[in-house]
C-alpha cells in the first residue's frame, strides 16, 4: 500500500478517549516520520503539542495523544476543578491504585486499554492501515507515566513478530518503532510479553533520568537490558526526572532522534 501523509479527516473515527493534536512540518509534503508523544502523569496532550513545535524535527509528523483517563485533581494535591470546567490532568492506566508499599500512585497500573487504543486503533489501525506506514517510520517520546508507555507499547510490539527471511540490514516491517524515547518512566512488568521464548525487542530505546531516580534505578535498566537488544541510558546532573531543562540535557535525545531519522 503507497505511504500518504495522515489528514486530520483520518483521525475522526478514533474514540472520544483518544483525543489527539496534530503538530505538521512547515511543509507537510515533507513528511518521511511520525513522533508519537505521551504526556506525564496528570498532564493533558497540549503541553506536548508545544514541546513537538519547539524541537521542530525536520520532515516529522508529530501526534501528541492525550492520557486515556480524567485524573481527579485531588490526587495532585490540586484545587478541584470548577463546575463545567474541561478536565486538564489525565493518566495512561487501567486504574487508580496506590502502592501497599509506599502509598503513591501505584507505577504499573495495568496499559491494556491504552495498548488497545494507542497500538491498536491509533498504529496498526490508521497509520498503518489507513495511511501505509510501516511502525519503522513511527517514534514514540513519553515521559513519566508516558515513558512508561512508550516502552511498553515496544515491548508489546515483540507479538507481530513474523518469522521471514531477511538479509542483513533490510528492513522487516511490523517488529519494531523506529526508536523510543522515556523520560524517567520504566518499563512496566504487565507490558512484558509472558511467552518463555520471547526474543529481545528490536526497537533501539533511549532512557533519560536523574541522578537519584527513583524510578529507573539499577533494577529498572537491567530490566530493560533483558527485555531490549539496543538501550542506550542518559544520566543527567540533576536529581529528579522532570523534562530536560536545557541544551546539554536535551542534546541526548536530539543525538538519538538524529540518528534515528538517519536509520533505513
Amino acid at each position: 500500500m503507497p505511504t500518504r501523509i495522515p489528514k486530520p479527516e483520518d483521525f475522526t473515527h478514533l474514540e472520544p478517549s483518544l483525543k489527539i493534536s496534530l503538530v505538521f512540518p512547515e511543509v507537510p509534503e515533507t513528511t518521511t516520520s511520525i513522533l508519537i508523544l505521551f504526556h506525564g502523569l496528570g498532564d493533558s496532550e497540549a503541553s506536548f503539542a508545544r514541546f513537538a513545535k519547539n524541537i521542530n524535527l525536520p520532515g516529522v509528523l508529530a501526534i501528541s495523544v492525550r492520557g486515556i483517563s480524567p485524573l481527579p485533581p485531588a490526587m495532585l494535591g490540586l484545587p478541584g476543578s470548577d463546575a463545567g470546567q474541561p478536565t486538564t490532568h489525565f493518566h495512561w492506566g487501567d486504574d487508580l491504585t496506590l502502592s501497599p508499599d509506599t502509598g503513591d500512585l501505584d507505577s504499573d497500573p495495568g496499559f491494556s486499554k491504552a495498548e488497545e487504543l494507542v497500538l491498536g486503533k491509533l498504529i496498526r489501525e490508521t497509520l498503518v492501515g489507513t495511511c501505509g506506514w510501516e511502525t519503522d517510520d513511527i517514534l514514540l517520546f513519553g515521559f513519566g507515566q508516558g515513558g512508561s508507555l512508550a516502552l511498553g507499547l515496544a515491548s508489546r510490539l515483540r507479538n507481530s513478530e513474523r518469522v521471514t527471511d531477511v538479509t542483513e540490514g533490510d528492513r522487516e516491517p511490523g517488529v519494531a518503532f523506529k526508536g523510543a524515547v522515556s523520560i524517567g518512566g520504566p518499563l512496566p512488568s504487565s507490558m512484558i510479553p509472558t511467552s518463555s521464548v520471547r526474543g529481545k525487542a528490536r526497537t533501539s530505546v533511549l532512557v533519560c533520568h536523574g541522578r537519584n531516580s527513583e524510578s529507573v534505578d539499577d533494577d529498572a535498566l537491567e530490566l530493560l537490558r533483558r527485555e531490549f537488544a539496543d538501550v542506550r541510558n542518559t544520566k543527567w546532573m540533576k536529581a529528579d526526572d522532570g523534562m530536560p531543562a536545557n541544551r546539554q540535557e536535551m542534546l541526548p535525545i536530539m543525538q538519538f532522534f538524529a540518528e534515528r531519522l538517519r536509520a533505513w
